[in-house]
């Protein structure tokens, strides 16, 4: 029996179906469960003392591509939309292999954990030079992140009309026979599972009619998730009517991609009627507000999204096009775009923050995590109200207002991924070195 007593924890937002708050209570945590809430709790095992710190659930991070931490700020890829950012780096992901991969996961997921996140879904498309899932599954396993990867794909290269560099795509039979071969080796589906794959081709623009189908039919055979890129920006939307007679919502409902076992990326560009179709399947959107903004995507209308029971959650993704992983900064964005669009009634910071956490955990299929109550899992963020972004701060559980802006303690299955700010499970200086060399490589 593995046991941790957080004690007398200054404030705790449950994020439970009444959004409870308390003050001045302890937390048992007991073999990956919280087993107890209660004061004047007595423990044989180690005591943290909480007093200092705001506990919130461990954030959900529910669409990011790992790899491309590797290939932040490159320079020609700085100012470009979002065709012409991905025929930019196409090429340079092409040289990446199995060492890459692994690498960059490694920092993707410290970084997430550092900023408060416990567990993450990723998005790898490309498998270039041997790399596979399995690289990145066991940087997170290393990190000790509760982990969802999609094995995506793209089978269309620029020789029959995609986007993507023939050398990166696969054939469809050999994408559908690997797709097997991780979930079958990979997937757990009990209650407080580490890992969780699904199934993602990469957007429609990337994959034919026929993967989308047969990739939606494959998935719910075996029980697990689908996940692709939606109705990103205009560009998207003009795809989608110039190739499929379509727009995007319309297309996904076609091939069998709405539905509560589906969450899309971005989707930007939904209109009132694909807001009613994601409303009504309960179909989930991954809502990415850095990357959008810094791609010039625009403002995805995620207020009107929540208003008609979209299931929402919160993504940071790829570090090539938001070039940062911080999932509480990604949470803060999007309340404040929000408001710049809605008004400054639109979202509050205990809004986003669910976003950020327990509907994360909703379109990840999970009622395990995202929230604090006796038997959910022990995913745990602990953020320092004595730090100096919080300090005057009168509402000290307005997390995404006045900060803090790093955790003190992070636990995941109550197990201590941070410590007093630093993670405990990887060597982050010697991993930030290796990041650097391989970033420097692929650059020359």
């Amino acid at each position: 029996m593995i046991e941790i007593l957080l004690r007398n924890a200054g404030h705790v937002l449950c994020m439970t179906e009444t959004s409870s708050e308390l003050s001045g209570v302890d937390l048992r945590l007991r073999d990956g469960i919280i087993a107890e809430i209660g004061t004047g709790l007595e423990t044989t095992g180690e005591v943290i003392d909480a007093s200092r710190c705001l506990v919130t659930p461990g954030l959900v991070n529910t669409h990011h591509h790992l790899f491309q931490t590797l290939t932040r700020a490159v320079p020609r890829a700085q100012d470009a939309a979002l065709f012409g950012w991905l025929t930019t780096l196409y090429p340079i992901w092409a040289r990446m292999g199995p060492e890459e991969m692994r690498v960059s996961a490694e920092i993707g997921l410290a970084e997430l954990a550092l900023s408060g996140c416990t567990t993450s879904s990723d998005h790898l498309y490309l498998f270039p030079n041997g790399a596979r899932l399995d690289d990145t599954i066991e940087a997170a396993a290393k990190v000790g992140l509760r982990f969802h990867p999609t094995r995506g794909a793209m089978s269309i290269g620029q020789s029959k009309g995609g986007l993507p560099p023939d050398a990166l795509v696969e054939d469809e039979a050999a994408i559908l026979e690997d797709c097997l071969r991780v979930i079958d080796t990979f997937h757990d589906p009990r209650p407080g599972a580490m890992v969780r794959v699904g199934v993602a081709p990469c957007s429609p623009f990337s994959v034919s009619r026929e993967l989308m189908r047969d990739a939606a039919l494959l998935a719910r055979d075996k029980g697990v998730r689908l996940h692709t890129h939606l109705a990103e920006n205009d560009e998207d939307v003009a795809y989608s009517l110039a190739e499929f007679g379509c727009r995007p919502g319309q297309y996904a409902e076609e091939l069998g991609w709405t539905g509560d076992d589906v969450w899309h990326a971005h989707c930007v560009k939904l209109d009132a009627e694909e807001i009613a179709l994601f409303a009504r399947t309960l179909t989930g959107v991954s809502h990415c507000p850095c990357s959008n903004c810094r791609l010039g995507s625009g403002i995805a209308p995620v207020a009107q999204m929540v208003e008609a029971g979209v299931p929402v959650g919160i993504g940071v993704d790829g570090s090539a096009s938001n070039d940062s992983g911080d999932l509480l900064a990604e949470a803060r964005q999007a309340m404040l775009l929000q408001r710049v669009s809605q008004g400054p009634d639109a979202m509050s910071a205990r809004a986003a923050l669910r976003l950020a956490t327990r509907g994360g955990a909703q379109i990840l299929g999970r009622d395990d995590i995202g929230w604090i109550g006796v038997g959910a899992r022990a995913d745990l963020a602990l953020w320092p109200l004595d730090a100096i972004e919080a300090a005057g701060s009168w509402d000290k559980a307005a997390l995404l207002l006045a900060g803090p802006r790093r955790v003190r303690h992070l636990f995941v299955e109550g197990r201590q991924v941070v410590r007093d700010g630093v993670l405990t499970t990887l060597d982050l200086p010697v991993a930030i070195e290796t990041q650097n060399r391989l970033a420097a490589a692929l650059a020359s």
